[in-house]
Order: structure tokens, then C-alpha cells, then sequence
């Protein structure tokens, strides 16, 4: 198929920003695939002229009409508001935000795990939260071998998962701790993110102790994975990285799972690189991750605490595959399968 027209909504973000390289980079967009791309963005950003010439467009009624795919990155207040209209004006939706996922029919999608679910997809396709994605690539060989009873996860989260001001804000605290000088109130986290490590990645919803962030793990592992059976049990920590997110992963497998047999899976699992061989200081780390479209996995060992336990470690780019990468994989195989214009515009499923 050839000649699409693509919005990219929340182009001036910063996962917007790598959407659009994707689609540059990646030879499967190559040739005449691409007629248009529009960025859309909000309306102080309207007017302003970004890579290749593409001048960023406000969002509007009849602006939004025609599309065969819009890929989003805007929050999901917008999402909620805009995505829809998208879908009804013909393209498929797929969405970065936390908007749809957990919606009944809406599929939440990653490439290499459970693409076959595209197919139920009615104008809108979900992409899961980067620490969900990045564990969820290298769990997919483990469960299909030996099946999965429970996880506990542990995530280190780089400042790049909250936004750009959470990366000036490390950047600037950071500069003040070392020149010595008094370090600005903190504004985007509850405290001091340079030379800290904050036990509270995204936010309290009333009543609950665990954070959104953490609920996000439970939540969408199980529905990826589907197996609602799964036990899920995650602290999701705040790190002093620009980018780069890592999660030290404990599985608890329903059948036994030697770590040598694991280690064989994962070495041969699209999307994954195995790095392991932690007595020659070879081990996954963000560092090495930033830019990068794979999910690493190292530290692959027994547990010593359950005979059908194995503890791994698993870092990727959040905003690379936990974000824009996976998006664009998965618009990849919406027009590989034949799924663009597939819905009708009164099957778009209604934000809640």
C-alpha cells in the first residue's frame, strides 16, 4: 500500500520528536509508503516550522479528517478528546497515552508479544506504559516455555518518563549540587531528584498505596500477557537518569525454568539482547540503552528463594521502544495485515 497520510499528535514532545525520526529512519516507511506526514500540536505550538519543513498544525474538526494513521504522544486528556474523532474520520489510532488501554475494546499492543490482537482493534490501538513494554518483551519467551505464577518487579525510571522540565530539573539541581551552590525547591517531584532516588514514580490516586505507576504494571501485564491470573507485585523508584529506564524482575514460573534454558529463550526472542556475563562487568545499563531500539536482559539467574524462581535485569530507552519505537512498530503491521480502514466510524470506541 502506498501514499498514506500520517498524523503525528504531540509532535513537539519529546516521544513526538522520535516518532518522527522513526518514520524517517526505519526502511519500511522508504519509497512512495508516506505521501504526508502532519504534526498536530497544541495551539501555542501552531504555525512553528519543524524538521523537513512540516509546519505544526493545531487540532480541528475538519484538520483531523482523512488520515490512514495517527500516532499519538499528547496526554490523555487529548487523547480522550481527539483520538476518537481521528478513528471516525477514517485512521487508526494509536495512542501513547493511558487513556484506552485498560478499555474492554481496545487492544493494548506490543510488537513482539501480542500483535495478533491488532486484529480486534476498532479505530484505536493502545500502547501499554514504557516500564509494562520493556518487561514484557523479555517475559513473552519465558511465559510461553514454563507459564507465569507471579512477578516482582523493582523499576529504576529515568526523569525522561515525566517530561522535559523533570530532565532541566535534574539537570539544573545536579549543576547546583556540584558548583555547591543551594539547589531550587523541587518542582516536578516531591523532592530533590539529583543524587536522590525517589520511591514514588508517578502519582498517589486517593486511597490507594500504590502509585499509578505501579498499578500500571498489574494492570496491563495481565492484560498483554492475558492472564488475569497473574501476580503482580511492584515499587516503582524515581532515579537520577535523563533516560533510560531499568526494573531488576523476579519470576515466579508455574513449571520449572532453568536459568540456562531462560537465558537460550531470550537469546533467541525478537527485540531482545541479551547481556550477561556480570563477572566481566558485562550487564545491561541505561547508559548504553539511550538510542536504542532493543530491550536488554542481563543478571539471568536462580533465585534462591523459590525453586521455580529467576531473577533477571531488563533495561530499555523509554521513550525509544518504551514509547515511539513500539507505535511505530505496530503502524508497521496495521498496513502489513491489511487492518487500516477496517472499522466503521460508529464502532470507534467512546473515551469514558
Amino acid at each position: 500500500m502506498s501514499g498514506l497520510r500520517i498524523a503525528v499528535v504531540g509532535a513537539t514532545g519529546q516521544v513526538g520528536g522520535v516518532l518522527l525520526d522513526l518514520l524517517e529512519q526505519r526502511p519500511f516507511w522508504g519509497g512512495d509508503r508516506i505521501a504526508e506526514v502532519v504534526p498536530f500540536a497544541s495551539e501555542r505550538s501552531a504555525g512553528k516550522t519543524i524538521r523537513s519543513g512540516l509546519v505544526v498544525q493545531p487540532l480541528t474538526e475538519e484538520g483531523v479528517k482523512g488520515f490512514d494513521l495517527a500516532l499519538f504522544s499528547a496526554g490523555g486528556s487529548t487523547s480522550k478528546l481527539w483520538s476518537p474523532r481521528f478513528a471516525a474520520g477514517g485512521a487508526v489510532v494509536i495512542d501513547n497515552s493511558s487513556a484506552w488501554r485498560m478499555h474492554d475494546d481496545v487492544p493494548l499492543v506490543v510488537a513482539e508479544v501480542n500483535p495478533d490482537d491488532l486484529r480486534a482493534h476498532r479505530g484505536i490501538i493502545a500502547n501499554p506504559n514504557c516500564s509494562t513494554m520493556q518487561m514484557v518483551v523479555a517475559l513473552k519467551p519465558l511465559q510461553d516455555e514454563a507459564g507465569i505464577e507471579r512477578l516482582v518487579v523493582s523499576t529504576y525510571q529515568a526523569v525522561s518518563g515525566t517530561g522535559k522540565a523533570a530532565v532541566d530539573e535534574l539537570l539544573g539541581q545536579s549543576q547546583a549540587v556540584l558548583r555547591g551552590a543551594d539547589v531550587a525547591p523541587a518542582a516536578t517531584y516531591a523532592h530533590q531528584i539529583a543524587f536522590n532516588a525517589l520511591p514514588h514514580a508517578g502519582s498517589f490516586p486517593p486511597g490507594d498505596d500504590h502509585t499509578d505507576e505501579e498499578r500500571k504494571l498489574i494492570n496491563e501485564t495481565r492484560k498483554i500477557l492475558g492472564d488475569q491470573s497473574i501476580r503482580v507485585s511492584p515499587t516503582c523508584v524515581r532515579v537520577p537518569v535523563v533516560n533510560g529506564h531499568s526494573e531488576a524482575v523476579t519470576v515466579e514460573t508455574r513449571a520449572p525454568l532453568s536459568p540456562e534454558r531462560a537465558r537460550e529463550l531470550l537469546e533467541a526472542a525478537p527485540g531482545v539482547v541479551v547481556l550477561d556475563d556480570p563477572a566481566a562487568g558485562v550487564y545491561p545499563m541505561a547508559i548504553d540503552a539511550d538510542g536504542q531500539d532493543a530491550v536488554y536482559v542481563g543478571r539471568i539467574r536462580r533465585d534462591p528463594g523459590h525453586e521455580r524462581g529467576l531473577a533477571l535485569f531488563i533495561v530499555a530507552d523509554n521513550l525509544r521502544k518504551g514509547a515511539a519505537l513500539n507505535a511505530v512498530q505496530l503502524a508497521e503491521l496495521v498496513v502489513e495485515q491489511g487492518l487500516l480502514g477496517t472499522h466503521a466510524a460508529g464502532a470507534v470506541p467512546a473515551a469514558a
